[in-house]
């Protein structure tokens, strides 16, 4: 497997409810910290904690095997509450699939979360492709969770962090260099045709495979690892761990069992907090966070002045207007490869230079709201949106997800043009 499609495979579909290792993870772990735990299966663990029972149901996201496994487990166990591994967010999405229909695209672009929004699209993607090659719905062990709980009246609790939040802290905590590998792998997943089969499903169950894939996501985006899995392993284990009932049957992706098994025995020998909710916070951007986007504007505002002065209007003004072109130009193009409309492409490119200077607004805000006004997105677009987002060719065809795909590129195409047109700018002042 190929870095990208390991890390999507093993990590962010992880956390967007795809890979899921299985039971035998956790023995090495019960050995560890010499607990009485013992396996029922492959995918069931028993931790004691006092009078308490808690029942790690491990499963795998997109195996049809886990949907069963979730029913008899809560049938057999009859346990006094089930926790779930999903948030209230998803849980929505999964079961009312015409949520989308309220939602105002222009107004996401507005507000600046174009980006999150296009992250959660494109893992939501590459899990609804895996899930249509096996023949079953990504999350369906979840939902079949809390379907089964009702019936037999057991109270259940959805115990995973927002989605929202999960992805705000993975992106803040982040560089930008990782945030380039971040918006890399998204890319790569959407034209990617590779393809999971179900015996491969099985092997991401095995212990060496799971270590492997995260030692590897490890290195590869360390941050993003540890919002995706770590914290979430903390906040599912802390969760399971204060819920009512003597008997507490957990269904969470296998992957999550390791770092939740050492996290409840933690909390249950006092040596971890209760207290999570540092990890529903966004952190803080620093200072200097918050004055890099001026920096490039600054830079080429005070490279044009110094021009003037050094060089004389003579020099400085074709450079000037081969910046301006530069940045224009391939901002255009950025819309073009997109497909938008042809008044899109024209404002990306007048706009570009414009918002280059000025960071407040991004010209790919300013072609996807004209983009979403020329092109606004129908009844049908987000009632297809979960299929059409399975492929390439869909996220182009809906309307919906095409006013993101225009936001996107129009902006990578100025960021872009404004370094490429910089570069003569720069370099005229010294000769």
């Amino acid at each position: 497997m190929t870095i990208t499609y390991k890390f999507l495979a093993a990590s962010t579909l992880k956390f967007a409810k795809v890979n899921r290792a299985k039971g035998p993870v956790m023995l090495y772990y019960a050995e560890a910290l010499g607990k009485e735990l013992h396996s029922m299966s492959r995918s069931i663990t028993r931790l004691s904690l006092g009078e308490r029972e808690i029942i790690l149901l491990g499963t795998a996201h997109i195996s049809k095997k886990s949907v069963q496994d979730v029913r008899d487990a809560i049938g057999s166990e009859n346990p006094d509450r089930v926790c779930v591994e999903i948030d209230e967010s998803r849980y929505k999405s999964l079961t009312q699939t015409d949520a989308w229909k309220n939602l105002n695209i222009t107004q996401v672009l507005r507000q600046g979360k174009g980006f999150l929004l296009i992250s959660n699209l494109v893992l939501a993607s590459f899990q609804k492709r895996m899930g249509l090659d096996l023949g079953i719905k990504p999350g369906a062990e979840m939902i079949e969770a809390v379907k089964a709980a009702k019936e037999s009246e057991i109270p259940f609790s959805l115990c995973d962090r927002e989605i929202q939040t999960t992805l705000k802290r993975a992106w803040a905590k982040s560089g930008l260099f990782a945030k380039l590998k971040m918006l890399a792998v998204m890319l790569a997943s959407i034209f990617s045709s590779q393809k999971l089969s179900e015996e491969e499903i099985e092997k991401l169950k095995k212990k060496n495979v799971l270590e492997s894939a995260l030692e590897e996501i490890s290195e590869f985006l360390p941050s993003v690892k540890e919002v995706l899995i770590d914290e979430r392993d903390i906040y599912l284990a802390t969760r399971v761990y204060q819920s009512e009932g003597r008997k507490v049957l957990a269904v969470v992706g296998a992957g999550h069992v390791p770092g939740m098994l050492k996290r409840l025995h933690d909390l249950h020998e006092g040596k971890a907090s209760e207290d999570i909710s540092e990890l529903d916070e966004v952190p803080k951007k620093r200072p200097i966070a918050k004055s890099l986007p001026w920096i490039v504007p600054v830079a080429i505002l005070g490279a044009i002045v110094a021009g003037f002065i050094i060089r004389g209007s003579d020099v400085t003004l074709p450079h000037i207007y081969r910046w301006i072109l530069i940045n224009g130009t391939l901002s255009a193009i950025g819309a073009l490869a997109a497909l938008a409309h042809p008044l899109t492409i024209a404002l990306a490119f007048v706009a570009a230079p414009f918002t280059s200077l000025v960071p407040i607004i991004g010209v790919g805000i300013l072609a996807g709201i004209l983009e979403g006004t020329l092109r606004k997105p129908r009844v049908r677009d987000f009632e297809n949106l979960h299929e059409d987002i399975a492929s390439f060719k869909g996220f182009f065809r809906n309307r919906f997800t095409h006013v993101l795909i225009v936001f996107m590129l129009s902006n990578i195409g100025s960021s872009i043009g404004t370094f490429i047109g910089g570069i003569p700018l720069f370099a005229s002042l010294f000769g």
